[in-house]
């Protein structure tokens, strides 16, 4: 009995700084991993949004200012309890969830950080409290942006430059041959430069798949060499493969991931393919059984003739080799 009404205070004794009361009996939302799979599907829609989001919401939602008694929605996981206090500038709040363990870098399902929210709001103390609880200050959202950018953005000098000071650096953008003026047309597709690893003792190979990382899961991806960005055929044959890559899907064609063509190097991510392309199978097993190469002459005939199929317009494969 006595641990029931423990924690019923300790509910109750959680409150913000405007004086509102967060709705919660015990702390079953806030061991919510950042990673776990059923929290990971949520985005962060209170307050202002990111510097780059393409699709602006109305300016309403960002007066949050003027709500002092605007609690912490119910039902909320750990992730958006964490962003929820950074927009309202709650740091004992922010506090008290960071020591029940939860972790400072949580994203949403645009990769914003509790630093993204309190820099967009310009709340000095919270992004004071995530830093000295080591912030990653150079985290990017899915659209790139950093949140010293966001700072910048919406005018909170005293954020930016505390960010600055602590060596955060606003992102450079460097134009592509398929760079869009318009923030509402960039691709649905638009993966994030910065969550693509590629080993660097690999180098970069020319017009050639390679494996790299993409959010930890490993992945094939194609990366434009600089030689491209001036040859307009490279980039309409590169823009090509994008179009055809991005409406396909079959168990026997590789599948689309995303692509990066807002920054540089831009690059086309596709699934990985643990046990290697046929020529590679081919060199290492030799000769095939009969019962085996018919197996695999039915995957190559059935993506084959899935691309042929394709409705309006048929895909013709005009490079068709075991590699």
């Amino acid at each position: 009995m006595e641990n029931i009404t423990a924690q019923l205070k300790r509910g109750i004794s959680r409150q913000f700084s405007t004086g509102s009361i967060r709705r919660t009996l015990s702390r079953q939302f806030t061991r919510q991993s950042s990673l776990d799979p059923r929290r990971t599907n949520m985005r962060f829609s209170f307050g202002r949004q990111s510097s780059l989001d393409p699709i602006r919401r109305s300016p309403d939602s960002s007066k949050s200012d003027d709500e002092p008694h605007m609690s912490v929605p119910e039902n909320l996981d750990s992730t958006m309890q964490l962003l929820f206090m950074a927009s309202k500038g709650d740091v004992r709040g922010i506090e008290e969830l960071l020591d029940e363990g939860i972790d400072v870098n949580s994203i949403d399902l645009d990769g914003r950080t509790a630093l993204h929210i309190a820099a967009c709001e310009g709340h000095l103390g919270v992004v004071k409290a995530l830093l000295s609880r080591r912030a990653n200050i150079d985290a990017r959202d899915r659209w790139g942006s950093t949140a010293a950018a966001d700072a910048k953005y919406y005018g909170n000098l005293d954020v930016y430059n505390l960010l600055k000071a602590r060596g955060a650096k606003v992102p450079k953008t460097r134009k592509t041959p398929m760079t869009v003026s318009n923030p509402r047309e960039v691709p649905e597709y638009e993966l994030n430069p910065l969550e693509v690893q590629v080993r660097k003792s690999d180098g970069i190979s020319k017009g050639a798949y390679q494996v790299a990382k993409w959010n930890g899961t490993r992945v094939s991806v194609k990366i434009l060499d600089k030689d491209s960005y001036s040859d307009p055929e490279r980039i309409n044959a590169f823009r090509h493969e994008l179009t055809l890559l991005e409406k396909v899907r079959h168990p026997n064609v590789i599948q689309f991931v995303g692509a990066v063509t807002q920054n540089i190097p831009m690059m086309i991510v596709v699934e990985y393919n643990p046990k290697g392309d046929l020529s590679v199978y081919l060199q290492k097993k030799g000769r095939l059984s009969p019962s085996k190469a018919l197996r695999f002459a039915l995957d190559i005939a059935r993506g084959m003739n899935y691309l042929h199929e394709c409705k309006p317009d048929p895909i013709i494969h005009c490079d068709l080799k075991p590699k």
